[in-house]
């Protein structure tokens, strides 16, 4: 039953497994004379800029909690995943790594067959900075077409702000478009973003008034609502009721999922009738 037991040392243990799974060789390390697998002590260390002294007490349970930039480095020099990263971090420190922003590296093909799953519900999926990466057929009918924008335009704020179709949609755009900069400064913040989003920042103060004014308000959102009720005034349908949910995407902190459910099925039934006209003309 003992191999069945945590550790004492879970922090340590979790080091000297991560260490036996390292190819020698892949690091210019001599494979020969080595009496257990992976790499030594002091080759972590050294990858790891830190005391080889200090190295063995962590495998030891001594000397304390590491800080949070050893760990870091120790992450480096044992070549972790970002999931095996928070997991030294919380043995370590009890609690996981600072966020760690991603900037856009696209979606996988499994997601954008989730989105078109979705289908007639407009559905798509953002960075933290609010970029649009991925969307349904339903998304592009009733949203907006992020397929015939330039890529770097594609940015759920941006059109907002400079596209008067997308002001009209909404019946209460001043309290839609103040929701939506507090809440597009927490979710920045949040991924560890803050640096990505000034380029964002900087042209829509220049661009937009109003975006200006309510950035300066430096505001956060009072209650972070992931669902919600919103009524879109539709060009072709008029107003439409959709139920408003946002999910994180699993393996992606940097990325969330948004769903656009038809608040009835009257509207459903409306939207699909649309999408199909505008799949056939496709």
């Amino acid at each position: 039953m003992s191999e069945l037991l945590a550790p004492e040392n879970p922090l340590g243990a979790y080091l000297k497994d991560r260490r036996a799974r390292l190819d020698p060789g892949a690091f210019g390390f001599p494979a020969d004379r080595r009496r257990t697998p992976g790499l030594r002590r002091e080759e972590v260390a050294g990858r790891a800029n830190i005391s080889p002294t200090w190295y063995t007490w962590l495998e030891q349970g001594r000397g304390g909690a590491p800080s949070a930039d050893v760990l870091d480095r120790i992450s480096g020099a044992l070549m972790l995943t970002d999931t095996e990263r928070e997991h030294l971090f919380l043995l370590g420190l009890g609690r996981p790594p600072e966020a760690r922003y991603r900037k856009n590296e696209g979606v996988t093909p499994r997601l954008q067959r989730v989105l078109d799953a979705l289908d007639p519900t407009p559905a798509l999926i953002r960075t933290a900075t609010w970029d649009v990466v991925a969307w349904n057929q339903a998304s592009a009918v009733m949203l907006a077409d992020y397929g015939a924008m330039p890529p770097a335009e594609r940015n759920m704020l941006r059109h907002l702000f400079l596209d008067p179709r997308a002001q009209a949609a909404h019946s209460h755009w001043d309290s839609v478009a103040r929701f939506i900069v507090s809440a597009f400064r927490l979710d920045a913040a949040r991924a560890g973003a803050a640096a990505d989003v000034e380029p964002i920042v900087e042209e829509l103060s220049r661009l937009s008034p109003e975006f200006r004014a309510l950035w300066r308000e430096n505001e956060l959102p009072a209650v972070v609502h992931r669902e919600m009720v919103k009524q879109l005034n539709h060009p072709i349908l008029g107003p439409v009721g959709f139920e408003y949910s946002t999910f994180a995407v699993d393996g992606r902190t940097d990325l969330s999922l948004l769903i656009y459910n038809p608040a009835t099925p009257q509207d459903a039934e409306r939207i699909a009738q649309l999408v199909r006209g505008a799949a056939q003309r496709d």
